[in-house]
């Protein structure tokens, strides 16, 4: 193999390779060597099929997988001669000349391919050993537990028939045809739905028109559908409703005691509460580390300042960025909306962008460095925890990630990141600071609101 440096600029590499006509000769002939041992070929014994024979059959498909083998083992050959670390899979490209490779595959020419890519950039990883951080946490405080016991208590609320008109709050069990211009549409039919008044199931509108309504009594109701409605064909339409009231009924108080939790499937009221306690804690925890690990991401970024590779920080922004304007489409939004240009929305992104990449390298770098692994457990509970989010679709999803490679390594990178986050903490000053429920979340939100940007 031959090897020529044809680029080096910045992170940029590019490589010739050659690879002589000798050298392919034999690994076909070695290939071909396999065939014949393992060929059952009609008019041959088993085992006994002519080398040549497979030549004139095969040699072009033979020659082809050669060519394609040899690319990748001087591929990584390179890679491992230079030391070499690319950012992503190397760029291999074979001539553009249709005789050459037509010599190539006839077992007449030397083959010459390029290998281009950029480097992970070099630079050294400090130490964050005294890293000063402060962990946020909330106590979780008896009122906190009573108002989800009673948020539990009204989700798990019965009602009884009420012989008065609906108030809200009521519920009112209806049947109705819905109409635009007089015609009847698609999905604006129903039959015996229940509707509590005020949960705000239906357009904005049509709820408050039927407080006051009773038992048997009938009513057009006319709103407009959203200008974001889901079915564009209804978006920003005026619609009647022709609807009939069967029953009208009344909210019944849940009280929170013993029987309600027997209800909800615990011993007594103190095991209902020790459930509540134990997920309140779980969930403010939760939200104390998405903020504690946003300020370990922020002091990185602070530490580090290197060359990025362009093809990562591309990527990085076009993913934002389609995601943005795909959701400034959905809401009909502009960029004058939201009080900027979209010269100066593709600068910001783009920071994002090159902020998300030079974070990516350092952690992926002090986790090489650390020796930080992720368990076969660890990403088989990932796994289990995707495919619950779709319901009944379970096997879809697990085929899906046995199939693709990539995605499993969708699935390794935020728990590689959180464990090397996880060992920064564990080597830093963390000083605990108790704040109120309502402020972490204001926190969080921040958070929540900077990561989807």
């Amino acid at each position: 193999m031959q090897v020529t440096e044809t680029l080096s600029a910045g992170l940029k590499r590019e490589y010739k390779v050659v690879v002589n006509q000798a050298e392919l000769d034999r690994e076909l002939n070695a290939k071909l060597e396999d065939m014949s041992r393992r060929a059952n070929i009609k008019g041959f014994r088993p085992g006994k099929v002519p080398v040549a024979h497979l030549r004139r059959v095969y040699g072009k498909s033979a020659m082809a997988e050669v060519v394609q083998d040899t690319i990748d083992a001087k591929s990584k050959a390179l890679l491992e001669e230079k030391k070499l670390k690319p950012a992503y899979q190397p760029e291999v490209k074979l001539s553009d000349d249709e005789t050459e490779v037509r010599a190539v595959m006839d077992g007449k020419g030397d083959l010459a391919f390029s290998v281009s890519m950029e480097v992970i950039p070099d630079f050294d990883v400090k130490d964050h050993s005294g890293l000063a951080l402060v962990r946020h946490v909330v106590d979780v405080a008896e009122d906190q537990i009573a108002e989800t016991l009673k948020r539990l208590a009204a989700n798990a609320k019965s009602f009884e028939d009420k012989t008065g008109a609906a108030e809200k709050g009521d519920r009112v069990t209806i049947s109705f045809v819905g109409t635009i211009d007089g015609t009847p549409f698609e999905g604006g039919t129903a039959e015996d739905a229940a509707l509590e008044l005020g949960s705000g199931q239906f357009i904005p509108g049509f709820e408050d028109q039927l407080i006051g309504a009773k038992a048997g009594e009938e009513r057009v109701v006319k709103v407009t559908f959203p200008a974001d409605y889901g079915a564009a064909a209804l978006a920003g339409k005026a619609a009647e409703f022709a609807t009939k009231v069967s029953k009208v009924e009344q909210a019944t108080e849940t009280a929170i005691d013993d029987a309600f939790a027997t209800r909800m499937g615990f011993e007594d009221l103190a095991k209902l509460k020790e459930m509540v306690k134990e997920r309140t804690a779980a969930e403010f925890a939760q939200m104390s580390a998405m903020k504690l690990k946003r300020d370990v991401l922020d002091a990185l970024d602070k530490e580090y300042a290197f060359a990025l590779p362009d093809r990562l920080v591309e990527a990085e922004f076009n993913g934002i960025w389609n995601a943005l304007t795909a959701e400034m489409n959905r809401s009909n939004k502009s960029f004058a909306d939201e009080n900027t240009t979209e010269e100066d929305a593709r600068k910001e992104y783009r920071a994002i962008a090159e902020r998300r990449v030079r974070l990516g390298l350092v952690l992926g770098t002090m986790g090489e460095k650390e020796n930080v692994q992720v368990t076969e457990q660890e990403l088989q509970n990932a796994l289990m925890g995707r495919m619950r989010q779709f319901p009944g679709q379970e096997k879809m999803v697990i085929d899906y990630y046995r199939k693709n490679p990539g995605a499993m390594m969708e699935l390794r990178g935020p728990i590689f990141e959180q464990k090397v986050v996880d060992s920064i903490v564990a080597k830093a000053k963390v000083t605990d600071k108790t704040v109120s429920k309502e402020e972490l979340q204001a926190m969080v939100q921040d958070e929540e609101d900077m990561a989807s940007a």
